[in-house]
């Protein structure tokens, strides 16, 4: 029995979601055109991701695919990220995003072996920016 189109996706990732969602109802499904689209990675807006599947399942799918794009398998999320709880990471990330840019850099994840000695002197300046007008503020607190 030969395959025949289901979809197009312009994106991998979204073909391979959906091939995941049919296989999960039953439908079996390939995907095309991954190797290609992979390697280079613009070719998938110019040759797009095929699904494909047996004639006899095509109706099915298609029908399938039609629901999940009219939201009839969504489900509402109630752990959902809201304003005040990315607030704090948000800063946090920003805060770290700035130190590390301005004292170069990390080069791996090991920091004692991996920062080169312009990278320490660069964080040692960053933290007497902090640490020293902290240390000048308490002394004249007192």
């Amino acid at each position: 029995m030969a395959l025949r189109e289901i979809a197009r996706f312009v994106d991998v990732y979204e073909a391979d979601l959906a091939a995941a969602f049919l296989e999960s109802h039953g439908i079996r499904v390939t995907v095309t055109e991954r190797f290609q689209t992979t390697v280079d990675p613009l070719m998938q807006r110019a040759l797009g991701i095929r699904l494909m599947a047996h004639a006899s399942e095509i109706e099915a799918a298609r029908d399938l695919l039609a629901r999940v794009k009219a939201g009839e398998f969504a489900e509402s999320n109630e752990f959902e990220p809201t304003a005040e709880r990315d607030m704090p990471s948000g800063i946090g990330g920003r805060v770290i995003a700035v130190m590390t840019a301005a004292s170069g850099g990390f080069s791996g994840t090991s920091i004692p072996r991996r920062l080169k000695p312009v990278h320490w002197i660069g964080l040692l300046l960053i933290l007497s920016m902090f640490v020293v007008p902290y240390v000048l503020l308490r002394m004249r607190a007192l």
